[in-house]
Formats: structure tokens, C-alpha cells, sequence
């Protein structure tokens, strides 16, 4: 399973994000996801969910770098 390392540094964010992430969550749909990410500090940004089910919500860190949520892999089984 791939992992991901965050470590803080003291300066202040002092452009665009040079990197930007795309969440897939494994085991919660895209809207649990989404409800369950401010209570650990996130903020959503903007919503670009279609009635179809489709779409993504883009969210910020408690820093403001922005990352997206994508539907869960649940969500994503062909039919």
C-alpha cells in the first residue's frame, strides 16, 4: 500500500502548490469522505459534484494547499 509522508516546516506557504492530490477513498464513498475530512482540520473549497454521481470535491489543509476528493474505489466498479 503506498503511503504518504507530511512534514511540517517553518515557512509560510509562498505560492501555488507545486504538488496537488487527487483522494480515492478505500472503504467510505466520496460524500462520507468529504463530511468526515473537516473534523481533522479540513476546509472545503468547491464542490464540483454532478447529479449523475459523478465529479469530485476540491478541499484545503489547515496551510491552504488544496487537494481533491474523487470517488471511492467502491463507487468506481463498472458496470
Amino acid at each position: 500500500m503506498p503511503g504518504l509522508l507530511f512534514i511540517r516546516v517553518p515557512e509560510g506557504k509562498a505560492a501555488k502548490n507545486r504538488v496537488h492530490l487527487d483522494w480515492m477513498p478505500d472503504g467510505r464513498t466520496r460524500d462520507e469522505e468529504v463530511a468526515r475530512l473537516p473534523a481533522l482540520g479540513a476546509e472545503p473549497h468547491e464542490d464540483h459534484r454532478t447529479a449523475d454521481g459523478l465529479g469530485w470535491v476540491t478541499l484545503r489543509d489547515p496551510e491552504g494547499n488544496e487537494f481533491c476528493v474523487e470517488r471511492g474505489t467502491g463507487e468506481r466498479q463498472v458496470s
